[in-house]
């Protein structure tokens, strides 16, 4: 090889560098440009994914809302007629001594009948349901102390309950009321006698 042939190859492996050199440059860059993209692109799910949940949160409250809508004017014609209620209220909400408690539905009567009911409403029942009308009844005279000399009562109405789970709130003592042909009704043994509080 002469002096001039090993020029060549040494600028040529020169220029080669300088190419590979620009060529990683340039990968370098577009991976950075990508990484940044990921990144945007990582809020951007991120933030959709928390609006989703956001919207997804509000729809199961205004199913919640559509079913006690729904239980509301059966439950007001069971709780007048069958129990003899005066005063039936809505979506009650207390907060006292610490506590604070949602009731779907209270009702109570002040006359010969003196006895209150607290309706627990559901469109698909789960134990937590049991144990949430549960604390409500435990703390309902200290939430409540204008109706501590009253029977209290507590009846659950769900869309969705499994017989298991019927049989678990008959025996806390509480009534089932279930729907049919879009009309809520007492879904309790004729022997069953309920748990006053």
């Amino acid at each position: 090889m002469t002096d001039e042939e090993l020029k060549q190859l040494v600028a040529s492996l020169a220029i080669a560098q300088q190419e590979t050199d620009r060529q990683f440059k340039e990968t370098d860059q577009r991976f950075k440009e990508t990484d940044k993209q990921l990144k945007e692109l990582g809020k951007q799910t991120d933030k959709q994914l928390k609006e989703l949940g956001k919207q997804i949160g509000g729809l199961g409250k205004k199913f919640g809302s559509f079913t006690e809508g729904l239980a509301l004017p059966s439950m007001t014609k069971i709780l007048k007629e069958r129990f003899k209620m005066e005063v039936i209220s809505p979506s009650v909400r207390v907060s006292k001594n610490g506590m604070d408690a949602e009731i779907d539905v209270l009702a109570y009567a002040n006359s010969a009948v003196n006895e209150a009911y607290v309706v627990e409403v559901k469109s698909h029942l789960r134990e937590e349901g049991i144990a949430q009308l549960s604390d409500i009844m435990a703390n309902f005279r200290q939430l409540f102390p204008e109706h501590k000399d009253k029977k209290l009562y507590g009846i659950i109405a769900a869309v969705d309950i499994s017989e298991a789970l019927k049989q678990r709130v008959l025996a806390a003592g509480f009534y089932v009321a279930r729907i049919k042909d879009d009309t809520f009704s007492l879904d309790t043994p004729e022997n069953f006698r309920a748990k006053s509080f």
